[in-house]
């Protein structure tokens, strides 16, 4: 049986985030031959095109962990109704230079959560668009726009009861999505 390299790409840097609780949870979601794994993004710099030929050895981390993944997950939170800054300078700075992006090919699936009742619906909205131009086969049903609410994690850091098979539901697809579309 194949093992399944899938990098996580959790847009807060806040240490107690909803979205990086919803990573934690989404790992404990996977099959066995699925080994998710947060990558780091708080230590880039912002991105600024006259370093793309000398990136700094955050970047080139950043890239090589998104080369060696077989599929990414978004996890992010809406910022003023788009993607965080954060994570659209790590999305930048994996993509360049022109020409050399980490993330074609790799088969994507968007997921957030948010204490607005529409959760993170223009953020993912917006990210589809990016990753549409990066090349990046991403999982169009189901959309999971998750309000934050209490119950939605349980004591030991899984999917609450209310919502796990919903989120069970999300996983068992991009699992197959990823089965399908990794090189």
């Amino acid at each position: 049986m194949r093992d399944y390299a899938i990098a996580v790409v959790v847009g807060s840097l806040r240490k107690d985030s909803f979205n990086r609780k919803l990573a934690r949870a989404l790992a404990k979601r996977a099959p066995q031959d699925f080994k998710l794994t947060q990558v780091e993004i708080g230590d880039l710099p912002l991105y600024d095109q006259d370093d793309d030929a000398h990136q700094a050895a955050s970047v080139q981390r950043l890239k090589g962990e998104i080369k060696a993944a077989d599929g990414v997950i978004f996890v992010t939170p809406e910022y003023n109704r788009s993607i965080p800054g954060v994570l659209k300078n790590a999305i930048d700075h994996a993509s360049r230079p022109y020409g050399q992006s980490a993330w074609a090919g790799k088969p994507a699936g968007v997921i957030g959560v948010s204490v607005g009742a529409i959760g993170t619906a223009l953020a993912q909205q917006h990210l589809r668009n990016v990753l549409a131009y990066l090349d990046m086969p991403t999982l169009g049903q189901p959309e999971v726009f998750i309000q934050a609410k209490d119950g939605l994690f349980d004591a030991g850091g899984d999917i609450g009861e209310a919502s796990r098979a919903f989120v069970q539901g999300w996983m068992d697809r991009y699992v197959a999505w990823v089965k399908a579309h990794a090189k």
